[in-house]
């Protein structure tokens, strides 16, 4: 029960800050644009601190070469997540851009905002290779997932090359610097690494007020009524993790690369859906109400699949 305890634990404090920041934002204690600024800073500064000092910390040949199998899973997951995500879209309608809004939160969950805080809370002696398990996500999402799902639809075609220099980004900036920082092993003066970490502690509780401020501005009433929301959530939550459990029973792999896809399935839907879309001009009210929904009921199922698996 200890990892249920400590898991619900972190649950409740991430739920409160998402409630905080919705009522910050309901109550227009906070400005109209305070979503846009919290989202700016987390992938600007506060995201990449936290890759950078992890990298830093944990970046060594003797780390890289343990985490050769921790790869290949996460490789093969990102394989399989894709046509499974597709496929199970085709539930949701038949029109292409809800589906493709669909699809993209059944293969990518929320592993890096909620994924981060709630890995760095509880497992914070593999944070390290969650981070590595996540980049062929990652990957995917840039050269995939928000090109080909998020904005083709939204009427901007991107090339190839447009989608490659989307990996020229400040998180993959502050990975690569404490890469080189990590296996040089050059010393790093101490109000650096205090300013790097105190930055990187900041990345969690400014998700969570993010998240709550995003979603205040759905209809709360049309989100609750939406029987696929619910579905989709479920689906996220609870069906995938079980199965990939069911498949571990028959698939040897580390119990670090065990976790590490765990925290990755049972993570709630992502807010690149409301995010991305957003931007140019296209209805959020089905992605905020998959947010939402899901980020409400996660409270419970990740402490519950952390506890049976």
């Amino acid at each position: 029960m200890g990892i249920f305890t400590t898991t619900l634990s972190q649950m409740a404090f991430l739920f409160s800050l998402i409630l905080v920041g919705y009522l910050l934002a309901k109550y227009k204690i906070v400005p109209q644009n305070a979503s846009v600024v919290l989202s700016k800073l987390e992938n600007t500064l506060f995201i990449p601190c936290l890759v950078a000092g992890t990298f830093i910390q944990n970046f060594t040949v003797e780390r890289i070469s343990e985490a050769k199998e921790l790869m290949l899973v996460s490789i093969v997951l990102c394989v399989v997540a894709i046509p499974v995500g597709i496929l199970l879209s085709k539930l949701f309608g038949k029109d292409r851009y809800t589906r493709n809004i669909y699809t993209y939160g059944l293969v990518f969950s929320n592993f890096g905002f909620m994924g981060n805080a709630v890995v760095s809370a509880v497992f914070p002696e593999i944070f390290f290779e969650y981070i590595l398990f996540t980049l062929p996500f990652w990957t995917a999402i840039y050269l995939w997932g928000v090109p080909v799902l998020l904005i083709a639809d939204a009427g901007e075609k991107q090339t190839l090359l447009t989608r490659a220099k989307a990996f020229v980004n400040p998180m993959f900036i502050g990975m690569v610097i404490g890469m080189i920082l990590g296996l040089s092993g050059l010393h790093i003066p101490v109000w650096v690494n205090s300013l790097v970490t105190s930055l990187g502690n900041c990345m969690s509780p400014i998700a969570m007020l993010l998240t709550g401020i995003t979603v205040s501005f759905i209809s709360l009433k049309k989100t609750f009524t939406n029987g696929y929301i619910y579905l989709a959530s479920l689906l996220r939550l609870v069906a995938l993790p079980l199965v990939f459990a069911a498949l571990m029973r028959f698939i040897p792999m580390t119990e670090t690369a065990r976790i590490c896809s765990l925290c990755f399935l049972s993570m709630p839907l992502g807010l690149n859906t409301i995010v991305v879309p957003g931007a140019y001009g296209r209805d959020t009210s089905v992605a905020a109400g998959m947010a939402i929904i899901s980020h409400l009921l996660s409270c419970i199922t990740i402490p519950l699949m952390f506890l049976f698996l």
